[in-house]
């Protein structure tokens, strides 16, 4: 981070009306994300949007309606993403219970094929001699592998939720909520919410044909993919995609989720019964994404798909291993790009408003988790760069970005601008991909860097900490941290609640070199609080009195009554600084049902 946090406290607008069975707490957590009703904190699969409103489903559903009722070869085309697995598993198993006979998936591999149906894809795919394809969590912007497809005679049925560019494909079929125009009142769907949405309109569609017994199947059984996918994706938790996450978390907690995320759950040390969506966030996606990452993805949805314990077990112990792998290429990466960037800010004798790096060894898979890292660390818009494949003359980047710098309107704007730069762009307002030849680099990065330098503020580049406010010394125990833990699904858009305090050192140690481990005393508190500050060593001894923004967690491994501050900012207190802690100027966007 190039400057200090601006420390903000989150605003309540309306306080809300709550029942009894909301603690005080919750309702004030809840009124700061601007949900003042239990059915907007807390909604439930009964509130659900209908489908009516998403455009394409009717030209969907009759395309998969023919397909099924002539026994058609379908192929689900995935993404090699954890939301894009999800979404393939979810097409795969969803179109088998409705009665499709003849169903096959595959994925594109990272290194091989690019991304997304691409014209390498299709010719591979010619084997499998498919009437129709399905894309999930991609499609908007493959137009040269759906006209690929098209000429080999295949119908082809895109579902995303990326935004598309100025033309479309020439797809038989679109649903993607993001279209213009398109009437679906919320944005926020990921692809494996998209697909889940064209099963239950297709579902419709076969009762009103008669060709299902009673209700039809229960689609239901699909929501633990649809969870995992949707929060993998960090597509805002707006109170539609809450319903689905949460209804997907019961069913695991439960334990009937799919074999595979039951055995990824296992081998991520995890509890199934107190499982979250940090949980899927931080355990469960990785562990399907270093497959894209690093191998094939096609390993990460056969776990997706088995149904058999054993072999389950097996591939989530392999995508353990290959994770692990990730994590060591990841930090090597990361502690190169941190180099780099250090010698670029050196040479121009100022920090840039947007960073772009690339290193000819830096694996593609791994450039987004490392723009990823460089972003929070720089609080600027990052891209990081690689080798499409060793010794290539293509480049793929992937880009991250910050509050108030929309990246894929970004790269629009540079591809306008200088159309012979950019090969190919997609993505949201947050992050997105781009591929370019590697003599274009030096040209893209200077007009990328002056896209930003036109666009971006000192405001927008300084980052905030956002703070719920002061607990009540009796407010740290149990009961608080697991109502907090419970109270959500929490993520983009509805996030985890923060809380500020000023607290005195007892002491601390520095865990695996990076990670600081604190024990704390607080006024109107007799007995010490253990906290944790993962990645946060600095070589700065955390002593005297301190100012902490932190989330109050229960304390699972020492159990009982054991609580733990998780830290997600420190600083030395000084009262100055304190009586920064100040309403944010943004009010909350409201979060209920219709219109989120």
């Amino acid at each position: 981070m190039t400057e200090p946090a601006r420390l903000r406290r989150r605003q309540i607008a309306d306080p809300g009306a709550w029942p009894d069975s909301v603690s005080p707490l919750l309702r004030r957590v809840y009124a700061a994300r601007g949900a003042i009703a239990i059915e907007q904190a807390q909604p439930r699969l009964a509130q659900l949007l209908p489908p009516d409103g998403l455009g394409g489903l009717d030209a969907a559903t009759a395309l998969l309606a023919d397909a099924i009722a002539q026994d058609r070869h379908i192929v689900v085309v995935g993404d090699f993403d954890c939301d894009g697995a999800t979404a393939c598993a979810v097409g795969v198993r969803g179109l088998r219970m409705l009665g499709a006979r003849r169903v096959s998936h595959a994925v594109p591999n990272r290194m091989v094929h690019g991304y997304g149906l691409s014209p390498a894809l299709v010719d591979e795919l010619a084997a499998l001699q498919p009437d129709l394809l399905v894309t999930v969590d991609h499609g908007i912007a493959c137009h040269a592998g759906i006209a690929a497809a098209k000429a080999r005679g295949w119908q082809v049925l895109v579902t995303d939720h990326h935004l598309p560019g100025e033309r479309l494909p020439p797809a038989d079929a679109i649903v993607d909520p993001n279209l213009p125009g398109d009437a679906f009142p919320s944005k926020a769907l990921a692809g494996v919410g998209v697909m889940f949405y064209v099963l239950l309109a297709l579902r419709r569609t076969l009762r009103a044909q008669g060709r299902c017994e009673g209700n039809g199947p229960d689609l239901q059984v699909l929501l633990d993919l649809v969870a995992v996918g949707t929060v993998a994706d960090l597509v805002p938790l707006d109170a539609n995609n809450r319903a689905l996450v949460a209804a997907g978390l019961r069913r695991l907690r439960a334990g009937h989720g799919g074999a595979g995320l039951r055995a990824l759950i296992e081998v991520s040390q995890r509890d199934a019964r107190r499982l979250t969506a940090a949980d899927i966030g931080y355990a469960l996606a990785p562990r399907l994404n270093a497959a894209g990452r690093l191998e094939d993805m096609a390993l990460g949805i056969e776990c997706l798909l088995t149904e058999n314990e054993a072999q389950a077990r097996e591939i989530a112990h392999s995508l353990n291993e290959i994770n692990a792998e990730r994590r060591a290429v990841q930090q090597q990466m990361t502690d190169e790009a941190a180099a780099a960037f250090a010698k670029v800010a050196l040479d121009a004798n100022a920090v840039p408003f947007a960073v772009c790096l690339f290193d000819e060894d830096w694996h593609p898979g791994v450039v987004g988790l490392v723009a990823s890292k460089m972003k929070e660390r720089l609080h600027r818009p990052v891209i990081a760069f690689a080798p499409a494949e060793p010794g290539s003359d293509a480049l793929r980047g992937s880009a991250r970005s910050i509050p108030g710098f929309h990246i894929r309107d970004a790269l629009a704007d540079v591809a306008a601008q200088h159309p012979e730069l950019i090969e190919r762009f997609g993505g949201h307002a947050m992050a997105a991909g781009l591929s370019l030849r590697r003599d274009a680099l030096d040209a893209f990065r200077a007009a990328f860097e002056r896209c930003a330098a036109a666009s971006l503020t000192p405001e927008l580049l300084q980052a905030d900490v956002l703070s719920d406010g002061e607990l009540g010394a009796g407010e740290f125990d149990r009961a608080s941290a697991e109502s907090l833990r419970d109270g959500g699904p929490w993520g983009q858009g509805f996030p985890l609640p923060n809380w500020n305090v000023i607290a005195d050192v007892l002491s601390f140690r520095v865990l695996g070199e990076k990670h600081v481990k604190l024990v704390l005393r607080i006024e109107g508190r007799v007995e010490p609080l253990n906290a944790i500050h993962f990645n946060g060593w600095d070589g700065e001894p955390p002593v005297g009195r301190i100012l902490l923004v932190f989330t109050l967690e229960p304390d699972d491994y020492r159990g009982g009554d054991a609580i733990q501050l998780n830290i997600v900012y420190r600083e030395p207190y000084t009262a100055e600084r304190y009586s920064s802690l100040i309403a944010t100027p943004e009010m909350p966007q409201t979060v209920g049902l219709k219109g989120s």
